[in-house]
């Protein structure tokens, strides 16, 4: 490293006559102002300025087609999807994971320490400013201290202690020629956006998992609400079956069936109540909260899955907040293959300092005692490094190829999640009304089946199968609605939910 005195910046002496008259004063202000002003009109950005990426977008969404058409993309609430269901209880659970869910928190921070690395990447346009003071005495002998050092002055004497009171303040300022602090606030504005990005896509995932693990409970509200019919009416059965028993009409090989499927039904009910117990304690987690403090009162799932609008694929990568983020990084990575090419550039610091030096502290803050210096400007260039300064600038761009592709991949999973929701819908639409149609079905078999038993028509073996039957149908049922509505909030999700990539991106 080599260091070169810039010429017009130091006036002759610390204590020359230049620096005690304001005249010399001016005309080196005058001259260091001209300086900085030729510095600032010969300034420049190194670096390649970021472009996005260009993506493939389809014109529309495969699995779209043949489908209905949704409403508009406006009964979607920005921010609040979950109000589209319709559900108050939803609305009051989901309301509470903005406040203490802890992931939603530690995101929360993680973006105010990027905003926070915003503003010390523009520190670096400003001049660093130090004060100092000191007091002492220093042993002359022969002219010269015992440091070695030479005092001057006119206290300055031979074989004697003098003394030194000194305040003062020093001004260094790394001029950005090259544009390297520009890139850096770039870069961290950037990253700035991306943590913005990632703490509405935390939100997103959370108040998603909330809604989905609240379906999912309603749904095993459901089949426990079926399952309990079931024992019901399987118990009215068993007390037909040993009346006719006692009749000498059925064997007791039907009753011990009756029996046999009663209790079978009485133990999937109570089977059911684990996952719900689950479910219920997954809800309290993502509110930021302990299980034994959420309660949620059983109710079986009766809503009708909305239509979700899809909108287009170009919109996808506006409301999506992870392509928000992967696109955002590699602007940032953008930005430090700037910051790395500005390194192979020279350094230019202008310094200043000035304050009050004299021999006794009477006269420390006097007029007179006064003194400055402008310099010594500083050159700086790297002359060798062994190939540091190429291998970080390739180390730099890998990363932007990194993140291109990174960004490109979000997208195309984007694209993948979508359509496999839009599939899952269209499906499970179409199977719910054949389940429908088939539960329907199985109830009418079941009172035929039973009225046939009662007249001795068909074996209690029959009824029991007919009812067997019946059950696994309302119990799929059940579950398909569930999974409809879970598929809808996946769709949601997949969608952005709603979400508008500029909403947080930090002031400029």
């Amino acid at each position: 490293m080599e260091n070169l005195k810039l010429p017009g910046f130091e006036p002759p002496g610390k204590w020359g006559k230049a620096a005690r008259t304001g005249r010399g004063l001016r005309a080196v202000l005058r001259s260091a102002g001209l300086g900085f002003l030729l510095v600032a009109l010969g300034s420049c950005t190194v670096g390649p300025d970021y472009v996005r990426p260009k993506t493939e977008v389809p014109a529309t969404y495969k699995e779209i087609k043949g489908w209905k058409k949704a409403r508009p993309r406006d009964e979607i609430s920005r921010g609040r999807w979950w109000k589209i269901f319709g559900d108050p209880r939803l609305d009051s659970l989901e309301e509470q994971v903005s406040i203490t869910n802890q992931n939603l928190a530690a995101a929360a921070a993680q973006y105010k320490e990027a905003l926070a690395a915003v503003s010390v990447a523009r520190s670096g346009f400003f001049p660093v400013v130090s004060a100092g003071s000191s007091a002492g005495q220093t042993l002359m002998t022969g002219g010269f201290s015992s440091s070695g050092s030479s005092v001057g002055g006119p206290q300055a004497t031979s074989g004697g202690a003098v003394s030194d009171f000194r305040l003062s303040g020093d001004v260094a300022w790394e001029l950005d020629l090259w544009g390297k602090v520009r890139r850096m606030v770039e870069a961290s504005k950037a990253g700035a956006q991306a943590s913005a990005a990632e703490l509405e896509g935390v939100r997103l995932a959370a108040t998603a998992q909330l809604a989905q693990d609240y379906f999912q409970l309603r749904a095993e509200d459901s089949q426990q609400r079926i399952l309990h019919m079931t024992v019901e009416a399987y118990r009215q059965f068993l007390r037909l079956t040993k009346n006719r028993y006692g009749a000498g009409v059925a064997s007791r090989a039907d009753v011990l069936q009756a029996e046999t499927q009663l209790k079978t039904a009485r133990a999937q009910e109570i089977d059911i109540g684990v996952a719900r117990a689950q479910f219920e304690h997954a809800i309290a987690l993502l509110m930021g909260k302990a299980p034994s403090e959420v309660s949620i009162p059983a109710s079986p799932l009766d809503l009708r899955p909305p239509s979700v609008p899809a909108g287009l694929p170009s919109e996808l990568l506006e409301r999506r907040p992870d392509i928000a983020s992967a696109e955002r990084l590699a602007a940032e990575a953008n930005a430090q293959i700037g910051v790395a090419i500005a390194a192979f550039y020279p350094t230019v610091t202008l310094s200043a300092s000035g304050g009050f030096e004299a021999a006794n502290a009477a006269q420390w803050l006097a007029w007179p005692a006064r003194f400055w210096s402008l310099g010594p400007g500083q050159l700086s260039q790297t002359i060798f490094e062994g190939g540091l300064r190429r291998a970080e600038t390739e180390q730099a761009r890998a990363v932007y190829e990194a993140d291109v592709a990174a960004y490109r991949q979000t997208v195309l999973s984007a694209f993948q999640q979508v359509e496999d929701s839009l599939a899952a819908l269209r499906i499970l639409e179409q199977e719910a009304l054949v389940q429908g149609e088939a539960v329907e079905a199985a109830q009418k078999s079941v009172v035929v089946e039973t009225n046939q038993y009662k007249a001795g028509m068909v074996s209690a073996l029959d009824v029991i199968t007919t009812q067997t039957i019946a059950l696994a149908n309302e119990l799929s049922a059940a579950k398909i609605l569930g999974n409809r509505m879970v598929d809808d909030v996946l769709l949601i999700q997949a969608l952005g939910g709603g979400w508008v990539a500029e909403a947080p991106r930090p002031r400029p």
